[in-house]
């Protein structure tokens, strides 16, 4: 009798797992998706090229470096002195991913795979390679366009991040560290989100895993559509720690088509220097909560002064899209080319008003600051600092500081650590003034190795010295 109860209980929990056995085979199955994106997934690998040895190998009439003439030439020969023209300054190569939209050869990538680079190498799936050539570069979104010599090529369709919601499958196809063809999937975590080096980017952000060499993969929803570029990921120590950055896909496609249309990208203007909602702030200024953002200061005859709006406004929606922290603003701005007129819903003295802006350009797009054509956005260098020129409209924005350059990311984990951030304006480098890029390379170039440098800094209308010693290491 025991026996047979026995056996009847074990056959009920047999039936009772059965629900819970069909839930975990309803997890989403990633392998179609894989077998149609992959093929239009590639492979980009960049290369740098560094300076050849000269002719002549240390011959007798070989340029010399003060001191140098007290070196046997055999010795010169074998040691990397400076002004050695018997040895190279090796090639500089990275890695990334990408791909095609278009079966001509278009391919999108991030502006940082392919900045500066001398050569680009595209592989496909199919282990073919092509030269690419490089159609035009945008930093602020960081997106790139490149253009290969073939056709029939497989692409991918198209989605709206627009409709992606907080807990929805994702996955990525990409070659980090040089893994081609790696897939991962996870769930999108936020959108909207943005930071000071790209705040005309309303980044989606995911949990997944992403890794150096991903950059410029896709980011794809269930049916296999594109719906994000993969850009960046937050981390302490390089590698993935769960917290993946995308770029929106309607943002990618919206540069690409002005750079294939115009060879730059035009932003709208709004003219204005904004800040967080505060708790307390709200509270002072009978806000029912701390939403919105905060107008400190506007460019004197920018498009905001011309239409009446005043610091100490808050702006709680443009063009009829709400703005729940000061981050939301730049990307709904800048989504608009200059000339459109907007309505502005700001906040004044407890009461609403709407104001009917006109934006203006968004200036350096032709100088190039966009793009990677002639390098004005410096990155890599010995301080761990990107630098770039600072507009008339962004100087008069931050408080009309006197030359220097604007600091668009802070690498160095001892510039960030001595209190350097982005948005900062270098005024000076160990007591040099510094009034440009050019200026700031030159001076940059000629620290000392293992040496404190001090900077002046410009920030909201203040001036302050920081001093870190830049680790070789970085």
């Amino acid at each position: 009798m025991f026996k047979k109860f026995l056996i009847i209980a074990c056959l009920a929990l047999m039936t009772n797992a059965g629900p819970a056995l069909a839930k975990v085979s309803g997890l989403p199955d990633f392998t179609e998706l894989v077998d149609e994106a992959g093929p239009a997934v590639v492979n980009i690998q960049v290369t740098k090229f560094g300076q050849r040895a000269r002719s002549g190998q240390g011959g007798p009439n070989s340029e010399q470096q003060p001191g140098q003439e007290q070196i046997p030439e055999m010795f010169r020969r074998f040691f990397d002195v400076p002004g050695n023209p018997n040895f190279d300054e090796p090639d500089r190569r990275g890695a990334g991913s990408g791909f095609i939209f278009e079966s001509d050869g278009y391919i999108i990538t991030n502006h940082h795979v392919v900045e500066d680079a001398d050569e680009i190498i595209v592989r496909l799936a199919d282990r073919r390679e092509f030269e690419a050539t490089l159609v035009g570069s945008d930093a602020m979104s960081d997106i790139a366009l490149l253009k290969v010599d073939a056709t029939d090529l497989p692409t991918l369709s198209l989605g709206e991040s627009a409709s992606l919601k907080a807990g929805e499958w994702v996955a990525a196809i990409g070659s980090p560290f040089n893994f081609e063809q790696t897939v991962t999937a996870g769930i999108v975590s936020a959108k909207g989100r943005s930071t000071n080096a790209q705040q005309y980017v309303p980044f989606i952000q995911t949990d997944v895993a992403i890794n150096r060499g991903n950059s410029g993969g896709p980011l794809l929803n269930l049916d296999g559509e594109v719906v994000g570029i993969n850009s960046w990921i937050l981390s302490s120590s390089g590698g993935y720690i769960g917290l993946s950055f995308s770029i929106p896909v309607e943002v990618a496609m919206n540069t690409v088509r002005q750079l294939r249309e115009n060879g730059k990208v035009s932003r709208g203007l709004l003219g204005v220097m904004v800040g967080p909602v505060t708790r307390e702030l709200a509270e002072a200024l009978n806000l029912d909560r701390s939403a919105g953002a905060l107008v400190n200061n506007t460019s004197p005859g920018g498009a905001a002064e011309r239409a009446g709006i005043l610091p100490g406004d808050i702006i709680l929606s443009f063009d009829g899209q709400a703005i729940e922290t000061s981050g939301d603003l730049p990307p709904l701005v800048g989504a608009n080319p200059p000339g459109v007129t907007a309505e502005v819903l700001v906040s004044r003295d407890g009461d609403e008003r709407v104001f009917e802006v006109t934006l203006d350009a968004l200036e350096g797009d032709d100088q190039g600051a966009l793009q990677s054509a002639d390098g004005r956005a410096k990155q890599s260098n010995a301080l761990g600092l990107a630098v770039e020129s600072i507009s008339a409209d962004a100087r008069r924005a931050l408080g009309n500081p006197k030359g220097g350059v604007l600091i668009s990311s802070v690498e160095s984990d001892a510039a960030y650590r001595a209190g350097i951030r982005s948005g900062d304006v270098i005024l000076m480098i160990n007591n040099e003034a510094v009034d440009d890029v050019d200026e700031f390379e030159d001076l940059v170039e000629g620290l000392p190795e293992g040496k404190a440098v001090a900077l002046r800094i410009f920030r909201e209308g203040q001036t302050n010295f920081f001093a870190f010693t830049p680790s070789t290491e970085e």
